[in-house]
């Protein structure tokens, strides 16, 4: 699935730095060790769950590594963008900051969801 457009017309570019930025914000208050998330479900810094790993690793059989590393910033950081490269590669390639970060909260499908709007809102806030 191959988002081309951003949605919500924003369609300003940012730097993937600023955006894993900004949803690690989000995510974990910035902090690098936070405790596990939605009921002990999401892992890390980035807050990933084991499905979201899976799948990333489906996109990118290189990526190696176990689901805990994702406690690890820089290891979660290149799940996060094995994820984008499966299913959001225009948005990743057009620093598309809406549709990733909308994608990392609802999966492939997110940037449809209502329910990601207030999320990619608090992103936003950071970028």
């Amino acid at each position: 699935l191959l988002l081309a457009m951003p949605v919500g017309g924003s369609s300003r570019a940012w730097p993937i730095a600023e955006i894993l930025e900004a949803i690690r914000q989000v995510e974990s208050g910035g902090r690098d060790n936070p405790p596990d998330g939605d009921d002990g479900r999401a892992i890390g810094p980035y807050q990933i769950h084991f499905v979201y790993w899976l799948d990333a690793r489906g996109g990118d059989p290189d990526l190696g590594g176990t689901y805990e590393d994702c406690r690890n910033r820089a290891y979660a950081e290149r799940v996060i963008l094995a994820y984008m490269r499966r299913y959001a590669a225009d948005a990743l390639s057009h620093g598309y900051a809406e549709t990733i970060a909308r994608v990392h909260n609802g999966g492939p499908t997110g940037p449809q969801k209502d329910a990601t709007l207030g999320y990619w809102q608090r992103v936003q806030r950071y970028l």
